[in-house]
């Protein structure tokens, strides 16, 4: 767990990327690895001629597609070669040293590529659209989730730092905290990762059926204030997704941090779907901790 992966594809959030990975790297002290991964594109409709082929199309319509599919990936295998070396020039201007940069290129599925190197990651970072969901970006409110994210959610076990088109240092973050053991070891994790040491920390849990809420959202905040956080602890009433977006506008937070996907129904319908639509609805970046 040693390196900050930065995962780009060309796509308006990717200096955002740089930017959030220059960050990262210079605040825990580690080296960025970004990455690039050239996936096949779907054929759709016209763009699939296979099925003309045994139709009487001439054998040389094959070859010329073999040679068309050729070219695309010598076009993109470039493309992608300097986006690479624009994300290490971007995070050597923003001060990361330039021995502390690697870049690696893949070819096949985003999610494997990914995967393979989650040993290696100490945070994982990745745009919130990607360059097909360029458009979906209207009046900076983000509509449509990139097509690898949920996935990304579901799959990675490192710390995923999702981020939105533009990105700025943040001051504060907000922890959607619910009293659960797994609530309570994302704060564990947030004290020995160190990205967030420093920054304000607004501690917020949406009033349930469980017990002892009050009691557990201050043992919370005392664990974080006796490692040196400054705490705000807030105990909502309302719906959970509504609560929690409208703390961050009021508060003008500048960072969300929650918990992912879990494995009972009950626990999915607070960490799952609602992490799903804070970042369909924020515009702040977000920390996903599993």
């Amino acid at each position: 767990m040693n390196k900050i992966i930065a995962c780009i594809d060309g796509s308006v959030v990717t200096s955002a990327v740089c930017e959030a990975a220059a960050w990262s790297a210079k605040r825990l002290n580690k080296p960025i690895l970004f990455l690039h991964t050239i996936e096949r594109p779907q054929q759709h409709g016209a763009d699939d001629l296979t099925g003309a082929i045994g139709l009487g199309a001439r054998s040389n319509l094959l070859k010329e597609m073999a040679q068309l599919d050729e070219q695309r990936g010598k076009l993109a295998l470039s493309h992608g070669k300097e986006m690479l070396a624009a994300a290490v020039e971007r995070a050597t201007s923003l001060g990361v040293s330039v021995d502390e940069v690697e870049q690696k290129q893949r070819h096949g599925d985003v999610i494997d590529a990914i995967s393979e190197l989650e040993n290696e990651a100490r945070v994982m970072i990745v745009g919130r659209s990607g360059e097909d969901h360029e458009s979906n970006h209207i009046k900076g409110k983000f509509k449509v989730l990139g097509s690898h994210i949920e996935s990304l959610i579901r799959t990675v076990h490192a710390p995923l730092f999702i981020v939105p088109a533009t990105f700025k240092p943040p001051q504060n973050f907000m922890l959607a905290y619910d009293g659960r053991t797994t609530a309570d070891n994302a704060i564990e994790k947030i004290i020995a990762g160190g990205l967030l040491n420093g920054l304000e920390c607004h501690l917020v849990m949406v009033k349930n059926n469980e017990s002892a809420q009050a009691e557990k959202l201050a043992s919370a905040a005392a664990r974080l204030k006796g490692q040196g956080f400054k705490v705000t602890a807030s105990l909502l009433d309302g719906n959970i997704f509504d609560s929690l977006l409208g703390y961050q506008q009021q508060n003008n937070i500048d960072l969300l941090v929650m918990g992912a996907f879990a494995h009972s129904k009950i626990r999915q319908l607070f960490l799952g779907s609602n992490t799903i639509r804070m970042l369909e609805r924020s515009i702040s970046p977000l920390i996903v901790l599993r």
